[in-house]
């Protein structure tokens, strides 16, 4: 194999041939096995983490691994290659190994990634590495939600982000509830919702959907619906029943498919006397659904398993 080349700067690539690259895995392994890697060779690492731009994806996961397995001295030289690399493969495979590896030094350098880099692999990749590091992503990952400055985008790669690392960061959420941001209180009802899928007796996370049904913006409510739908929450059914005369069309729509998931029989008056009294036509087609798919069930007891 030659020598390894300089260690690259502004970008620059260290090109290798497919025989060089398989060697230096080779080798790289072989060292990790044998806990001899040199985790102060900067220069090997420097060379690994440009192999991440290879043409062959099975070289470019190798690598990756064998950086995870490298760990924390490798951070710097990925956040390097993440945030100015030319080439934009090499700075998706950075996020994906810093993925790996979770460290939270990375965080504001990801966030970065998230919000400037053009290339979508790169931020989605971005954010699956500020997902799995957890707690130390939150704080940044709520203020993406509450920037102006925020892409649609951005806020929906960051309410994912949240919703990914759900329960740790339970008490931070409740906390972000309080936001003048509707965008953030929308994305927190859609983390405590995977909160709740874990822990169906989580009596605190439930009653803060149920409140956000009374959220003063739309799509805060519309969200919780939503979620109490698909969780099948027969205790939301009163606040459910109640927003089926709310003046905002897509709040009745929401609350009527709610309860048309929930799945309770009970609600089939209420829905009716809402569908006789609705004006707009497309809500007049959910409410109708609503009413002819409850029809539509054997009658039996809403689960209980709460």
């Amino acid at each position: 194999m030659t020598n390894t080349p300089d260690t690259p700067q502004n970008g620059k690539t260290l090109l290798l041939s497919h025989e060089e690259t398989d060697e230096l895995l080779d080798q790289v392994n072989r060292q990790l096995a044998e806990d001899k890697f040199n985790h102060q060779d900067k220069q090997l690492i420097w060379q690994m983490v440009e192999c991440l731009g290879d043409t062959r994806g099975l070289v470019r996961l190798g690598f990756a691994e064998a950086l995870g397995v490298v760990g924390k001295p490798a951070v710097d030289t990925l956040i390097e290659a993440l945030l100015h690399h030319s080439n934009e493969v090499v700075r998706r495979a950075a996020g994906k190994t810093l993925t790996l590896i979770e460290d939270p030094v990375a965080v504001p350098h990801l966030i970065h990634a998230l919000l400037n880099d053009e290339d979508t692999v790169v931020q989605a990749s971005a954010i699956g590495a500020l997902a799995r590091i957890g707690i130390a992503s939150v704080k940044p990952l709520l203020e993406v939600l509450a920037s102006p400055n925020s892409s649609e985008s951005n806020k929906g790669h960051a309410a994912w982000g949240l919703a990914f690392i759900g329960a740790p960061a339970k008490e931070q959420l409740y906390q972000a509830y309080n936001s003048d941001s509707p965008e953030v209180r929308a994305a927190v009802v859609g983390a405590i919702a995977k909160v709740v899928e874990e822990d169906r007796h989580d009596i605190q996370s439930l009653d803060l959907l149920v409140n956000a049904l009374k959220d003063q913006v739309g799509d805060v409510r519309s969200e919780a619906a939503a979620v109490l739908g698909n969780l099948k929450y027969p205790p939301a059914i009163p606040v459910l029943l109640e927003l089926l005369h709310h003046s905002e069309p897509e709040t009745r729509k929401s609350a009527a498919l709610s309860l048309m998931k929930i799945g309770d029989r009970a609600a089939i008056p209420a829905l009716q006397t809402a569908l006789n009294q609705e004006n707009n036509p497309q809500i007049q087609k959910a409410i109708a659904l609503a009413v002819s798919l409850l029809q539509k069930q054997v009658a039996a007891p809403v689960e209980d398993d709460w």
